[in-house]
């Protein structure tokens, strides 16, 4: 029998809510203190209307899983202290999820899919790839020494004033770019690619950044406007930004695939390309790890939109996931806490810097990137 789990424990109460209030500050993010109070504001009802929606009781529950790390740390511990004390009052086991972990299970819910496979995480707040090796065991080939994506999507999105363009108004920063760059010509912006020197797994955005908005300085210049206006090369900045950043992610996938099969962490035979996080809903990124994916015998797998960007969803089948193996599930929950800042898994990304794996030539990747 498939275990009950509660859908909402994690610490993100409201969902619809909280959309609302990324809609109301698009291109500032989430504000930490404000969150906090949605969540407490919001968590009790949402969890009678989950409850009333799926027609169990709290008693009939088989297990307690909640968000413990990483994330914002006002916004774990609401959802945290909530769950503790229906743990403490029904007497339910309790299981504490990484929420990295439970984005790159997730996939394992709508797809048959066994262990290992390559997983890339994309979104506003992380950018990784792994190897998942098993439910809690994950070998950390490269991350972010930065910011991530989906962040620097935002900022971009931000520095153009996107909110003020006719076609965008009620788009997330994110999805403006991927809007506009749709229509726009990429070639007309020329931006440098970020680590090129370094032959290793990691992912950097921040430089990119700097590089847009210097760009995007210039030529308010010379088109003689003030900050806050809308230049007309904005579509072809968004096409440029756009696939810059998706040649960037597929040039470290590409390494990540290469070390896989060079040290037999993965199968030539039923190899498998595991993409979620909200930055994977972009169809222009998701197409070109498509291309490399197919171009590598790899299978690609990516979850519904709804999938991919955070949701209570992951968060309770990451809990079936180790109920049913027996993983961290608690009896006591003595000395639990959060962690706003935690690793996943072990990390290899000296190693993967060490083997210094020579991808195949920058026009290949530009090429499957088009």
């Amino acid at each position: 029998m498939t275990p009950a789990l509660p859908w909402w424990t994690m610490p993100a109460a409201f969902w619809g809510r909280r959309c609302t209030v990324r809609r109301k500050s698009i291109y500032s993010g989430i504000i930490p203190v404000v969150a906090q109070q949605l969540h407490r504001e919001n968590i009790e009802r949402v969890v009678k209307e989950a409850l009333g929606t799926s027609g169990v009781s709290i008693p009939d529950l088989t297990a307690v899983a909640t968000t413990v790390k990483p994330g914002l740390a006002l916004s774990l511990g609401v959802g945290l202290q909530y769950s503790l004390s229906l743990v403490n009052k029904y007497q339910k086991p309790f299981i504490p999820i990484h929420h990295m972990e439970a984005h790159a299970l997730t996939v394992r819910l709508t797809y048959q899919l066994e262990f290992p496979f390559l997983v890339l995480l994309l979104s506003g707040g992380h950018c990784l790839l792994a190897v998942a090796q098993g439910v809690s065991d994950f070998l950390l080939l490269g991350q972010s020494i930065d910011i991530a994506p989906g962040d620097m999507l935002d900022k971009v999105a931000r520095r153009l004033s996107l909110r003020k363009h006719p076609e965008c108004h009620n788009m997330a920063g994110g999805q403006a770019i991927e809007h506009l760059a749709q229509t726009g010509n990429r070639q007309q912006i020329m931006l440098r690619l970020p680590m090129q020197q370094y032959r290793n797994c990691d992912f950097s955005f921040s430089g990119l950044q700097n590089i847009v908005n210097n760009t995007i300085t210039r030529k308010e210049k010379e088109e003689g406007i003030q900050e806050g206006e809308i230049l007309s090369c904005v579509k072809d900045i968004a096409a440029a930004v756009q696939h810059t950043v998706a040649v960037h992610i597929m040039q470290r996938t590409y390494r990540a695939m290469l070390f896989c099969m060079k040290n037999n962490i993965l199968s030539s035979k039923n190899a498998t390309l595991v993409v979620s996080g909200g930055v994977a809903s972009n169809q222009y990124i998701r197409k070109g790890l498509q291309t490399l994916a197919d171009v590598n015998d790899f299978a690609f797998l990516c979850p519904s939109p709804r999938l991919c960007t955070d949701n209570g969803v992951m968060i309770a089948w990451n809990g079936i996931e180790r109920l049913r193996v027996g993983l961290g599930v608690l009896r006591s929950t003595e000395g639990i806490r959060y962690e706003p800042k935690a690793p996943l898994g072990i990390d290899i990304s000296k190693r993967v810097a060490e083997d210094s794996i020579r991808v195949p030539r920058l026009k290949k990747i530009l090429r499957l990137a088009s």
